[in-house]
């Protein structure tokens, strides 16, 4: 395979190897561009797998899927054009895929380093609704400061936007507003970072009324520093009778620019949806709280983005929530109830897919739904294990658990998922390095019924002994002990229910006070 705009084929070796051979036998060094090059071309060999539409990957516990059905029948058309000629019945609401080009610098680490996340990137921007048509990748230690990539490669980039047909550049990394503006003056079309790619994302995926107003904030904070205006819109109006002898009639405003005045309404539309997302609080509180309450105990599910997180969720449950191979499928967390094999009753909550680089205003703005972490009495850590990164998901999640306060508290077991497309040899380096680890496939079923079993003796067990009688009267004070606690002895007598158990602090109380009353 050739790459367009370095002419040389694709690499068959190892991703971070820069040795080739001659003909004589002997190895050399190979240069950056081959390397960068080789890299390239993976990528684009790889491209348009991000998205599948169709059911594959999905088992008879993921259910009727309808949301993936609905979400597919919105999904951008390739060749598709927005004017009103072109649109046919068949085509309506759907848009024409943006054609972009990525760009990312590989710094000091290895080409392999460089590829993933490249190839991340290349799937944020299919998620998004758009198809790869070329990448550029430039090894130096730090961006340049003006344009990101430097002049040079900044000019070779905006030649290849040309000759590929490309709209839209996307940098694997943040950029400062200048960055972009001046890149954009070179290439000639729009520039957008690997932040507002991802935040775009989210603003497609999001149903609930909280996960809106979240990603609106995010997006909000994004845009403050970034507003930036054009020509007339951009001149000063003159405040009180300052400029009225030269300007005239007209030009005596608030004394303003258009952008200050965009810049306090974003602030003031920030203010309101943070009054909102305040509001909503105490009602998830209020559930974690009465779960709490009723001594349920809570197992939080989380992990990087695409893990199978969902997937695993259905397994355990059979909730059927959404199933599909993108990133941040999952935006709106759900919970389950779910049961261990001993009857004790158990929560389990599927939470939004973490991401290298996070921004962090999601993480600011997903603060209240992040918490299900923290509150939990355990949480099952999903990592794909067939990824080639592995462990750089693992320390990307634990980078966004400290984040989080109290969340580096919580148990935490790590589920090696898609066990049944992984390399037994990174399986057993990952299974060495961490201790409270399990390997499980949601999709055949492997290792499911040991998680269950892991889930039980890690969840926290009540510990008041009780022995008491129960009046018949009250069914549901011994039907929560059947829930929530651990009987050792159960017997019908004349005067009620003899229960000899294991409950927690607050269901003691309300059956030592229901055998006082009936005594």
């Amino acid at each position: 395979m050739t790459h367009p705009h370095t002419g040389h084929p694709g690499a068959t070796g190892r991703p971070d190897d820069d040795r080739t051979v001659a003909g004589d036998g002997t190895t050399a060094e190979r240069s950056p561009q081959d390397v960068a090059g080789d890299v390239v071309a993976r990528v684009l060999a790889r491209a348009g797998a991000a998205v599948q539409t169709g059911p594959t990957g999905h088992t008879s516990y993921d259910g009727d899927q309808l949301d993936l059905e609905e979400r597919t029948s919105l999904r951008r058309v390739a060749g598709l054009s927005t004017e009103l000629q072109d649109v046919s019945e068949v085509e309506y609401r759907q848009l024409r895929l943006e054609r972009v080009v990525l760009v990312g610098i590989s710094g000091e680490g290895t080409a392999e380093e460089a590829e993933i996340s490249l190839r991340e990137l290349a799937a944020l921007a299919e998620t998004a609704g758009s198809v790869v048509l070329d990448a550029l990748i430039q090894r130096r230690r730090n961006p340049d400061p003006s344009t990101y990539l430097g002049s040079g490669k900044a000019a070779e980039l905006g030649q290849l936007v040309r000759s590929s047909g490309a709209d839209t550049v996307v940098v694997d990394d943040e950029l400062a507003p200048s960055q972009r503006r001046a890149l954009e003056d070179v290439v000639k079309v729009k520039v957008i970072d690997r932040t507002a790619l991802i935040l775009d994302i989210f603003a497609q995926h999001a149903k609930s009324r909280e996960g809106k107003a979240q990603v609106e904030l995010a997006q909000l904070e994004y845009l403050l520093p970034r507003l930036r205006g054009w020509g007339e819109s951009m001149s000063r109006q003159a405040g009180g009778q300052v400029g009225g002898a030269s300007a005239g009639m007209g030009s005596r405003g608030p004394g303003e620019t258009k952008i200050e005045l965009d810049r306090r309404r974003i602030r003031n539309r920030m203010a309101k949806l943070r009054r909102e997302i305040a509001a909503m609080e105490p009602a998830r509180a209020t559930m974690r709280s009465s779960r709490r309450r009723n001594g349920v105990p809570s197992v939080a599910i989380a992990g990087y983005t695409n893990a199978g997180k969902s997937s695993l969720l259905n397994r355990l449950t059979g909730a059927g929530v959404l199933v599909e191979n993108a990133l941040f499928a999952t935006l709106d967390p759900t919970v389950r109830r779910a049961q261990t094999p001993d009857g004790r009753l158990y929560t389990l909550s599927d939470t939004v897919g973490f991401v290298r680089h996070l921004p962090h205003q999601l993480v600011e703005a997903f603060r209240s739904t992040l918490e299900e972490v923290a509150e939990a009495d355990l949480v099952l850590h999903v990592v794909d294990v067939s990824h080639p990164d592995p462990e750089g998901q693992i320390s990307a999640v634990r980078q966004v658990f400290a984040d989080i306060p109290g969340a580096m508290d919580v148990p935490e077991v790590i589920v090696l998922n898609k066990a049944d497309a992984a390399d037994p040899a990174v399986v057993a380096r990952l299974r060495s390095r961490e201790v409270h680890s399990i390997v499980v496939s949601a999709r055949t079923g492997e290792g499911v019924e040991e998680l269950l079993s892991l889930i039980a003796d890690q969840l926290p067990r009540p510990g008041v002994h009780v022995d008491v009688v129960i009046p018949y009267g009250r069914g549901d004070l011994v039907s929560r002990v059947h829930t929530e606690g651990e009987i050792e002895v159960e017997q019908h007598t004349e005067r009620g229910t003899a229960l000899r158990a294991k409950v927690d602090a607050a269901l003691a109380a309300e059956l030592e006070q229901a055998a006082v009353a009936a005594s």
